[in-house]
């Protein structure tokens, strides 16, 4: 088996997300307070979502609602924001266990997955809003500026539930050649109470 050996050179190009060094830049984070939503727009407050990158990645943390089993959800815009409705196909399953091992689950959600819809999509279910819980992931957003395909997503969340844990898997498409231009998200019912949203460009090279 062959040796592997690296220089202090090769290790100071790597970062603790595997990139190398300057593939990976924050655009813009956000900080939560009693917020009703969280928006990034391009051109506005120094945040970028166009050609620049062709990935994007929005990273939660700690978002804690105010209102008890919400879920976070999320939209896009390709009119600037002035409204988040756009078309989307999407899919949706989760896996959950609880803390004394009683019971677990692995399912489709077949009722928070979308078909040609323009509502919001949840990235996460049933959070609840003790003191110490809270939902954590990224999303991943894909050529958002591209004008010839539609504009594929990933979604992986945690959160804690009660006396559980769970995490979703969300995947699916903006159904629109336009331009995606604004993301925005919130909690589907009260405000983001506390937490943190951070934008990310990536260079695929």
């Amino acid at each position: 088996m062959a040796l592997v050996k690296y220089n202090n050179n090769s290790l100071s190009a790597i970062t603790s997300t595997g990139l190398t060094a300057g593939a990976m830049t924050l655009i813009k984070s956000q900080t939560a307070s009693s917020s009703a939503t969280i928006s990034f727009v391009h051109g506005t407050s120094d945040v970028v979502l166009d050609g620049t990158y062709p990935i994007y990645l929005f990273k939660f943390i700690n978002c804690h609602p105010s209102n008890n089993t919400v879920g976070l959800y999320f939209n896009g815009s390709t009119d600037g924001g002035s409204n988040y409705n756009v078309t989307k196909t999407t899919t949706y399953f989760l896996v959950r266990h609880q803390e004394d091992a009683s019971s677990n689950e692995l399912s489709y959600k077949t009722d928070l997955d979308l078909a040609q819809s323009t509502g919001f999509q949840p990235l996460s279910i049933d959070q609840v809003n003790d003191n110490d819980a809270s939902v954590c992931g990224f999303l991943h957003l894909y050529n958002p500026s591209n004008t010839t395909f539609v504009k594929h997503f990933i979604s992986r969340t945690q959160e804690s539930r009660n006396v559980s844990s769970m995490e979703n898997y969300v995947g699916g498409y903006f159904n629109t050649t336009s331009a995606i231009n604004a993301i925005q998200f919130k909690f589907n019912s009260g405000n983001i109470d506390a937490g943190t949203i951070k934008l990310y460009g990536i260079k695929d090279s």
